[in-house]
């Protein structure tokens, strides 16, 4: 297998990991702290926009490399096992059926980020007229 073919079978592979801690963020048998860490973690993964942005050279792929590995590490551990084994099966089935799309939640996502950067734009026009 290829360099190309293995690094493309890691993205399948995350992409169904990352649906199933959203499957079981909403799982009532999980705690409501690592509902919290689980729905920033997924928020973040298929947010379109990223905390530091990739055109900068090695921190903008730093954050994509490090940042998400640690998170979805943290919530597997916050996770029941049990619970987590039953989402990554119905993960598994869902993706080989259809790969899942939820436009609302790319939309309130998509909100999320355009309502922070408004904020820092009022707030850094308040700074500019002091």
């Amino acid at each position: 297998m290829s360099t190309i073919e293995r690094w493309k079978q890691r993205a399948r592979s995350l992409k169904t990991e990352l649906y199933a801690i959203y499957l079981a963020y909403r799982d009532p048998r999980v705690p409501w702290y690592a509902r919290v860490v689980a729905a920033c973690v997924v928020g973040y993964a298929f947010s379109p926009i990223d905390l530091i942005p990739d055109p900068i050279p090695i921190l903008g792929y730093l954050d994509d490399l490090l940042l998400l590995p640690l998170g979805i590490a943290l919530v597997l551990r916050l996770i029941p096992p049990v619970v987590m084994a039953e989402c990554r099966v119905k993960a598994q089935a869902a993706m080989r059926e259809n790969k899942p799309t939820n436009w609302i939640a790319a939309g309130v996502i998509v909100v999320i980020w355009l309502l922070l950067a408004a904020a820092a734009l009022l707030l850094t026009m308040r700074m500019i007229q002091r």
